[in-house]
């Protein structure tokens, strides 16, 4: 089994980071995220100093499992590569950057959004997808499609939050990924976000 796959399967939340914020805003963010029990992170490369963000969260703890999100090429795919992403998540499905991504031994979750597109993605030998957005299909949505695609696991992102996270899980997800829901900003205490992200944790674990 992929060792990165199985964090992310035991941890159960890949916390989103988007957005305009410094090394050591990131650096802190996971620092609370971890406290509160959540040790996968993904930072968007349409991030504000990425470049120094995913280097500097891999070297501040090394129980954080850390990847690149919105990876939308080969390009990009050798971009977060060369920062030391451990995992890559795309909005999309590209055939170059998967292949690229498997050259390089890279866990990589295409964005898929309908049974075809999985099985697309699957066949390519991304064994885990992202259903994206999932915001208007919610849990029976996953559950539908995993009934004829049960040997494909899905990490439905987009509008996950705690009045729904646990019926993911139940339907299902091998993890879900979480942005804004989450992650509220600079105007959120890092002591109130490990606290959010104890109680998403507690969710997600109390779910079965």
């Amino acid at each position: 089994m992929d060792p990165i796959l199985e964090d992310v399967r035991a941890c159960g939340v890949i916390a989103i980071l988007r957005g305009d914020y410094s090394a050591d805003e990131f650096v802190a963010i996971g620092q609370a995220l971890h406290a509160g029990g959540i040790s996968v992170l993904e930072i968007t490369l349409n991030s504000s100093h990425v470049e120094a963000g995913i280097p500097a969260l891999l070297e501040s703890n090394p129980e954080l499992t850390v990847g690149a999100g919105t990876v939308r090429t080969a390009a990009q795919v050798e971009q977060a590569h060369q920062l030391g992403a451990q995992f890559l998540v795309s909005p999309n499905f590209d055939a170059t950057a998967i292949q690229r991504s498997q050259e390089l031994g890279l866990l990589h979750f295409p964005g898929v959004f309908t049974p075809s597109e999985a099985e697309v993605a699957f066949r390519a030998g991304c064994s885990a997808v992202k259903i994206f957005p999932a915001n208007d299909l919610g849990p029976g949505y996953l559950r539908a499609i995993r009934a004829p695609l049960n040997d494909i696991d899905f990490v439905p992102t987009g509008g996950v939050d705690l009045h729904n996270l646990a019926d993911y899980r139940r339907a299902g997800a091998l993890a879900v990924g979480a942005g804004s829901t989450l992650i509220a900003g600079r105007h959120q205490s890092m002591e109130e976000l490990q606290q959010i992200a104890q109680t998403w944790r507690e969710t997600w674990d109390g779910a079965l």
